[in-house]
């Protein structure tokens, strides 16, 4: 039987998919206690590395919100892992980090990461409201235009 989460991906329209491996020395999540620390995830959709650029160059904020969506989606991919298949286990999202590779001069990195916030929320309803930081990188691995690391606490 599906759990409420689940059900409510459902609801969304939403399919998590298999958690990425790492592509270097670390793990995808470590357990301490009862939060879950997932390590920085970046928009692999459908197996591949998407939405590669600079945002305030080549990649407009939509598109790099769109991004941090896909980043969003994959922490829960390996949140879900950590809790053997069980969504319901997360009682609440603590904090996200967002990187957003950008230009010099771009100061939208809020909105960008908000692709990844709301999307949070609309899973996990208020227990999806978290504290973060949100911020610009010179570069980011594969090319890609966001990277976000989360922290869970799960039962």
């Amino acid at each position: 039987m599906a759990g409420k989460i689940d059900a409510r991906l459902a609801e969304l329209g939403i399919e998590i998919a298999t958690p990425a491996a790492p592509q270097a020395n670390y793990v995808p999540f470590v357990i301490s206690g009862n939060l879950v620390y997932v390590s920085g995830q970046v928009p692999v959709v459908d197996g591949e590395v998407r939405f590669k650029g600079k945002v305030g160059d080549d990649v407009d904020v939509a598109t790099a919100a769109q991004a941090a969506r896909a980043c969003a989606m994959n922490l829960i991919a390996q949140v879900k892992a950590a809790c053997d298949g069980d969504l319901d286990r997360v009682t609440r999202v603590v904090r996200l980090g967002g990187f957003v590779n950008a230009t010099a001069d771009f100061t939208e990195q809020p909105q960008v990461i908000n692709g990844a916030s709301d999307l949070l929320v609309d899973v996990f309803g208020d227990a999806g409201r978290h504290a973060r930081f949100a911020v610009g990188a010179g570069s980011l691995p594969l090319g890609v235009s966001v990277e976000i690391d989360a922290v869970f606490e799960i039962s």
